[in-house]
């Protein structure tokens, strides 16, 4: 059983210790997500920080809006990270869909899927035009964060495996989709699944703050950001249990996405998933 942590994003100072705390930790992976519009760390600046702060655990972008950034130079961004890292990085990519993050870059929205097509940066990484070369050939490991069936057929065509957001009732439809594009593409093997569910362990207080940060940074949502904060797991009970169902169902790995910056966070995750 894999178990990744989620890094909060209400205070950037205090991530360092978050990642000292994990590495030290049994989780396996580091993710941080990505917002253009909202005030968030840089997903690739920080996880960078943090590759020099830890020495075993990976790290990851959960997701990374692809189709707001320009493809050669997040190419050279995600490469180097795999090399500075030793090849911990993993890149999850997505296409966003907030109209607000598209008119600052000056991207259309309505194309971001075929956007994101043309951003594969395989060629890129294999290719010796822009360098440096990864740690990993062929690049890092590239997961896809998707719903609909296009996006989910993105992942047998350019990824390494899945990343989903989906809660437990709708997730195996996803997972059973990706290995149907999978197994039709020709692939070998069979995709990694990573779930990620959001939580926040502790006194009262500590997850009524939570709440109030994810209910604000879904309230483009409208509803879905109440039944968001409400459905957040809150006990080690509660959070055992869905690192159980979602390894049942078939994924590798589950992301536990904190909404508390507390770091003390990083412990009681632990002891509830030990």
């Amino acid at each position: 059983m894999s178990v990744g942590l989620g890094l909060p994003i209400a205070r950037p100072e205090a991530l360092l210790e978050w990642a000292r705390r994990a590495d030290d930790s049994p989780f396996t992976t580091l993710g941080l997500l990505d917002r253009l519009v909202w005030d968030n760390p840089e997903p690739l600046v920080t996880l960078a920080s943090l590759a020099g702060a830890t020495a075993r655990i990976r790290l990851q972008t959960e997701v990374l809006l692809a189709p707001l950034r320009e493809p050669a130079l997040l190419a050279k961004q995600a490469a180097t990270l795999d090399r500075l890292s030793g090849g911990r990085f993993t890149l999850g990519l997505g296409v966003g869909g907030r109209a607000d993050e598209f008119d600052l870059v000056g991207a259309d929205l309505r194309t971001r899927g075929r956007r994101l097509d043309e951003q594969i940066m395989r060629d890129i990484w294999s290719g010796g035009s822009v360098g440096p070369a990864p740690h990993r050939e062929g690049g890092p490991e590239v997961l896809f964060g998707a719903f609909a069936e296009p996006a989910l057929e993105r992942v047998a065509r350019w990824g390494d495996g899945f990343l989903c957001a989906a809660p437990l009732s709708f997730a195996g439809r996803l997972f059973e989709s990706v290995e149907r594009f999978w197994s039709r593409a020709g692939r070998a093997g069979r995709p990694r699944m990573v779930a990620q569910v959001n939580v926040a362990v502790g006194p009262e207080s500590t997850v009524d703050e939570a709440r109030a940060a994810i209910a604000a940074y879904y309230g483009f949502a409208g509803d879905l950001a109440r039944r968001t904060a409400e459905t957040m797991l809150t006990t080690p009970a509660a959070v055992r249990e869905a690192v159980d169902e979602f390894t049942a169902l078939g994924a590798d790995e589950v992301m536990l996405y904190c909404w508390s910056p507390d770091t003390d966070q990083v412990g009681r995750l632990a002891e509830a998933v030990s």
